[in-house]
């Protein structure tokens, strides 16, 4: 698993950054594809647009051709006013190059600028939009409107004035992006959901190398404090066995008595295990009543009493709470409280100093328990209610357990809707603050 894991992530990342790496090439080759097509499209409807005007134009002058017997000036005068600047007006114009716009098979056309000149740069005689000017720095799109003129030869080239039709199409990145919309939020949206299975394949790993780090260490926990009692019992079992002991009633009373408190203890052990499974399924339910916090902080207090003193330690009660009713399961409001002061001991010194006080802030009771043990860093703080996570000792040997402890505090402080917080400073000790609701009177 350590050097799978190191290669599915790196193998993992390649693929997803070369993934990245063509859907950013393939928008690209799109975007180039879409742009050469929109200049066609933009140079396919100037042409069409300057050859309807130029039919328009011609139309014209021939239609005029009976009156050419009136006089050589009134002919180059009737030639000369069919001009496109004489005969279209800006609307009708924009109308001819919106039509052809659509025909070249466009859904709309877009917005463009346009002007009539007698020259192929803009100046002289000239007809433009009204926003032309501001983009002449535009790609501009040219039309010969007379290209018989252009030729030569012909007989109307000294009196048909020879005209340019130059179409400005702005903002063509934004018809391109427009084109584009969906074909870059799709490649978007499948990227993010490779990248979320991605972060969730690796998240899983990351929990499974953990939750395998975890048994591991569960299991050589429980191997442990399974071997003490059952080797304890072996060896009273033994001693039983011995002609001295057998009739020795004094001896007899103490052995069995050795096996019947490592029998408890090992109970005890099963018990823990089976209460962390039972947590873990949601299967506890709580026999919830009004009782007395501080009665119940007593009956813990008792217990730790005697573990403290033998220690050579020091226990300070400060129950200054005005107000300790609360609705809680007697037998697991005790545990957790017990579980605190047991930690507590634990992980001290020699002489260990314990604190417990209550007080009351607004409508909840607070019980705080502080200690002078080892402390614990910042890493150990953040993970301390997590199940089967024990913090490591340092020189301290004597800590057992299988990390499930803190875990059912948090576990059933948060089933009489409280909430438990952690404070600790290496070298000087842990506080744990519980904060319960108190019944309203």
């Amino acid at each position: 698993m350590k050097k799978t894991f190191p290669i599915i992530t790196v193998l993992i990342t390649i693929s997803l950054f070369g993934l990245i790496v063509f859907q950013v090439l393939w928008i690209k080759g799109v975007k180039e594809s879409q742009e050469q097509k929109l200049k066609e499209n933009i140079n396919v409807a100037t042409g069409s647009a300057g050859e309807r005007l130029m039919e328009e134009k011609l139309t014209s002058i021939f239609q005029k051709k009976n009156d050419l017997l009136i006089g050589t000036d009134r002919f180059q005068l009737d030639f000369r006013r069919h001009s496109v600047i004489q005969r279209f007006n800006k609307i009708e114009i924009k109308n001819i190059i919106s039509e052809e716009f659509l025909k070249t098979g466009m859904k709309k056309a877009p917005n463009f600028e346009f002007a009539i000149t007698n020259n192929n740069i803009v100046g002289g005689d000239q007809l433009t939009s009204e926003n032309f000017f501001k983009y002449t720095d535009t790609s501009q799109f040219l039309s010969n409107i007379f290209p018989l003129v252009a030729s030569g030869g012909s007989d109307l080239e000294n009196f048909a004035p020879q005209e340019f039709l130059m179409v400005v199409v702005p903002n063509q990145n934004a018809i391109l992006f427009k084109q584009l919309f969906w074909f870059i939020i799709g490649a978007i949206l499948f990227t993010l959901i490779i990248v979320t299975a991605f972060f969730l394949t690796l998240r899983t790993l990351f929990f499974q190398k953990k939750l395998g780090e975890i048994k591991s260490d569960f299991i050589n926990n429980m191997t442990h404090e399974f071997k003490t009692p059952l080797a304890t019992i072996s060896l009273a079992v033994d001693a039983l066995k011995n002609e001295k002991v057998i009739g020795n009633k004094e001896k007899t009373d103490y052995f069995t008595g050795v096996i019947k408190e490592e029998n408890i203890r090992m109970n005890k052990q099963v018990e823990t295990i089976l209460q962390a499974a039972l947590l873990e399924k949601q299967e506890v339910q709580l026999n919830l009543k009004l009782v007395s916090a501080h009665e119940l902080i007593t009956d813990a207090l008792n217990n730790i009493s005697l573990p403290i003193n033998e220690r050579g330690g020091k226990l300070s009660i400060h129950l200054d709470a005005a107000k300790d009713m609360v609705m809680a399961d007697e037998v697991h409001f005790t545990n957790f409280v017990n579980n605190l002061l047991d930690n507590a001991l634990k992980y001290s010194k020699d002489n260990p100093l314990i604190k417990l006080s209550t007080i009351t802030s607004g409508q909840n009771l607070k019980i705080k328990i502080e200690d002078n043990g080892i402390g614990m860093n910042k890493e150990t703080l953040t993970r301390i209610f997590e199940k089967f996570y024990r913090a490591h000792t340092g020189n301290v040997h004597n800590v057992k357990g299988f990390g499930l402890g803190l875990s059912y505090v948090k576990t059933m402080v948060e089933a009489h809707k409280g909430s438990i917080k952690a404070e600790s400073t290496i070298g000087k000790g842990s506080c744990f603050t519980i904060t319960i609701p108190l019944v309203k009177t």
